[in-house]
């Protein structure tokens, strides 16, 4: 039975996230700068996961993340996810305190308690960032969704996730009124910066960034 500490769950999180689900290599510096740590400080921690079979790795060349790795690494994003849902509908959370305090939740062991906390849930299947959830298997159904910037004049679209959940990031869009489940219209694109102007709920204009935008993922609707 594979058995990984605190910080191996971490780094094997990180891993799974930067190599995109085990699309591409993650060189230990981008680990490193992830990790807020040494290069050398990585070099053990790999060599650790190496020898659990959850990463391959070999120095200088990158790492890349096993079958067996990825199936770990959704579990703990699974229990994280469902965390942060409990937090922000049952505990009241705002969606930008939840992501630390569902870092510590997310290394509790027992599935019995994830799997009745999905259950009592009703097996969501987003969190409050609009990120999906591994089912307990650890299948993941993502939808189509693009940036609200690549949009176009007069093309409509709903608001699922955010790219950037950082707790600023998320305060801006409180302010702006820019929330998940929101029905977005695109009435103006300036030439210059890239900058929109939207119709948000067909009541309110906003101006956004070019960069804000990016960071916002939608369906279109029309």
């Amino acid at each position: 039975m594979l058995v990984l500490t605190y910080a191996e769950e971490n780094y094997l999180k990180a891993i799974y996230h930067l190599s995109e689900g085990g699309q591409h290599n993650v060189s230990t510096n981008d680990l490193s700068k992830e990790m807020k740590t040494k290069p050398a400080s990585v070099s053990d921690m790999l060599r650790r996961l190496s020898e659990k079979e959850v990463i391959n790795y070999r120095k200088y060349y990158g790492v890349t993340i096993t079958e067996m790795g990825k199936k770990a690494a959704l579990q703990i994003v699974r229990k994280h996810r469902l965390w942060e849902v409990f937090l922000v509908e049952k505990l009241m959370f705002s969606w930008d305190e939840v992501h630390d305090v569902a870092e510590e939740l997310e290394h509790i062991k027992s599935q019995l308690l994830i799997q009745r906390l999905d259950d009592f849930l009703g097996n969501p299947k987003y969190d409050p960032h609009g990120d999906p959830i591994p089912d307990e298997y650890g299948d993941v159904k993502s939808r189509p969704r693009l940036p609200l910037n690549e949009m176009e004049i007069q093309e409509s679209g709903q608001i699922v996730a955010v790219r950037d959940s950082s707790a600023a990031f998320l305060r801006y869009l409180d302010k702006v009124g820019a929330y998940i489940g929101a029905r977005v219209k695109i009435l103006d694109k300036v030439e210059f910066d890239g900058s929109l102007e939207i119709l948000v709920d067909n009541k309110k204009n906003l101006f956004m960034s070019k960069d804000v935008a990016g960071n916002i993922l939608v369906i279109q609707t029309s």
